[in-house]
């Protein structure tokens, strides 16, 4: 999860989140360069008193910067397009959970099981154990099976709410009356925490996610419990 006064973003746990991490450096390295450059040519320009009257009035040089910038553009673009098009696709999902927003809590509802639901509640703070995170934990976590592709149906009750998970990669906003979908598949096990990335009113900020990834043998085992709870 995030730490104070962190700069980067948060450590990859899904192979969707590692490649964005990777195009963040892409098109980082490639502004770095360009603020460079540019701040080259500002200093050059204040500092020096010469001019060259090939460099005011050149063909050649207009057309280095015209076709140079839409160079780079293509080199962010099709990375991007590529990122893009990885997160929308969904392939033969082993897991289904539907998570549904309220004001303000969520609800999930694993919908491959007949009877396996529950809501998850942020835990006060004046309840919390040592260990535990702030305005992120719950009373219930979303578990599910670690290396297994999870399909997530978003939805709301109420108002729109958007369930994120900086970690996994993964944020998707819930509109009451429509249901979207999105998937990611957790590289490791651990526990990954976000929040609703959606302005939805005055405890907008009190309604975390966390999501527990397991093996899955012990995710079979949490199941069969919360199944003989409910």
């Amino acid at each position: 999860m995030a730490h104070p006064s962190q700069l980067g973003l948060q450590d990859a746990a899904s192979p969707v989140m590692e490649e964005l991490l990777h195009f963040h450096d892409h098109a980082l390295m490639i502004v770095f360069l360009i603020s460079t450059l540019v701040l080259y040519i500002l200093v050059a320009m204040v500092s020096t008193k010469l001019t060259n009257k090939y460099i005011l009035d050149s063909q050649e040089i207009e057309i280095v910067w015209t076709i140079l910038p839409a160079i780079i553009l293509i080199l962010i673009a099709l990375p991007s397009l590529r990122i893009l098009y990885l997160m929308d696709e969904i392939n033969d999902p082993h897991l289904t959970i539907k998570a549904m927003g309220h004001q303000w809590y969520w609800s999930y509802e694993y919908t491959d099981y007949e009877d396996l639901g529950f809501d998850s509640y942020m835990i006060p703070t004046q309840d919390l154990v040592p260990g535990q995170f702030r305005l992120l934990e719950t009373d219930h976590r979303m578990v599910v099976p670690m290396e297994s592709p999870v399909r997530i149906l978003v939805s709301a009750e109420d108002v729109l709410h958007s369930w994120a998970v900086p970690a996994l990669g993964v944020k998707m906003d819930a509109v009451p009356g429509r249901l979207n979908q999105t998937a990611f598949i957790t590289s490791r096990p651990g526990v990954f925490y976000g929040q609703c990335s959606e302005i939805c009113g005055a405890n907008h900020s009190f309604m975390p996610i966390v999501v527990e990834a397991v093996p899955l043998e012990h995710f079979e085992n949490w199941s069969s419990l919360m199944i003989e709870d409910n």
